[in-house]
């Protein structure tokens, strides 16, 4: 890797070319053995690999049996980490996914509390139906997803490292389910949507697949292999231009900025957090890594907010009644938030 000064006070590193490559050819052997998988969905793929490098949280919304669940246990055999599954529901206990203490006899006689882990204790959880749960049972997860650990009796444990939750949802089913709240939405790095593959690609499932049966994958990455990739997406140069169009894009989904659309205005109640920037930052690098390039640009950004944005917008009863959805809102707000900054008129381009 070669220093160079982006101006008197700081400097910073450029990725060396043979680190982009060897980066960039680990990820497409997974993208690769997920494709063989799961078949026609390789944008999906795309995105819950860069969640992945951006060791976020993802809910996986779509209806049963589109592959969900298939497409986190292919992931947990690519990675090589350890998995796990929750099937959620009304009567789960906050203690059936924490873990919990049991009163032991010791040999001479004495009896002692001792702690039994539970299935959040992995390295890949597969939180399917999280919405069935209770709030108190959803609410146990915060801690977990957010600082990597669990505290109970006073005492904190930390969960394996890496540590990822991808839960499920099904968005036509509401009877019987909890919608999760925005404390617990705002933990999620991406809300990514399963659709329905076309019919050409259902014909080679139906012809090819004995019962519907994904393969198991031929080539995985060892645990040196994704230590390097995080390494590498942490070390993807974020631009201070684009990193003040990250904050412009976010505070644009706020009503009543100056830079945010009518459309925010008209159909938002709330905008995203700060944290939203922070999960587009660290996104972007991974959109970046996959294009094989040392730096975010601002297409990358574009790529990846819808992802991190949609499920961070409280969007009021005015956007329900014109059915306005986010991911259109946040389309028009791309598409309107000049990128530099500049307020150029329309036939003013940029080269």
């Amino acid at each position: 890797m070669e220093e160079i000064n982006m101006d008197k006070k700081e400097c910073t590193t450029i990725l060396s070319r043979d680190r982009i490559e060897t980066a960039s050819n680990l990820l497409e052997r997974a993208s690769n053995q997920l494709n063989k998988i799961l078949l026609g969905r390789e944008d999906l793929h795309r995105m819950v690999l860069i969640a992945i490098l951006s060791r976020g949280h993802i809910l996986l919304e779509g209806l049963p049996g589109l592959g969900k669940t298939a497409l986190v246990k292919a992931l947990s055999q690519i990675l090589k980490l350890d998995f796990k599954r929750i099937q959620f529901t009304p009567d789960l206990m906050p203690g059936d996914i924490l873990g919990t203490h049991i009163l032991q006899q010791k040999e001479g006689g004495q009896r002692e509390m001792q702690f039994t882990p539970g299935p959040i204790f992995t390295n890949i959880l597969l939180a399917d139906e999280i919405n069935r749960a209770s709030p108190k049972t959803q609410s146990a997860m915060l801690e977990t997803m957010q600082e990597h650990s669990v505290t109970l009796m006073g005492k904190t444990r930390t969960v394996p490292q890496p540590f990822f939750v991808l839960a499920t949802q099904n968005p036509i089913e509401l009877e019987g389910t909890y919608p999760l709240p925005e404390a617990q939405l705002d933990r999620f790095l991406f809300k990514l949507v399963v659709e329905n593959v076309d019919s050409d690609v259902l014909c080679e499932i139906i012809t090819t697949r004995h019962r519907g049966e994904p393969p198991t994958a031929e080539a995985s990455l060892s645990a040196d292999d994704l230590e390097l990739l995080f390494e590498t997406v942490d070390d993807i140069l974020l631009p201070k231009p684009v990193a003040r169009y990250i904050a412009r894009v976010v505070n644009a989904t706020h009503p009543g900025n100056s830079e945010a659309p009518a459309a925010v205005n008209d159909y938002i109640s709330y905008g995203a957090s700060p944290r939203a920037a922070i999960a587009i930052a660290g996104a972007a690098r991974g959109q970046a890594l996959c294009n094989k390039r040392p730096t975010v640009g601002f297409e990358d950004v574009r790529a990846v907010a819808p992802a991190v944005l949609n499920h961070r917008l409280v969007m009021n009863y005015k956007a329900r009644f014109d059915n306005m959805t986010p991911f259109s809102l946040i389309g028009s707000l791309l598409e309107q938030l000049d990128e530099a900054g500049l307020n150029l008129p329309d036939s003013v381009k940029l080269d």
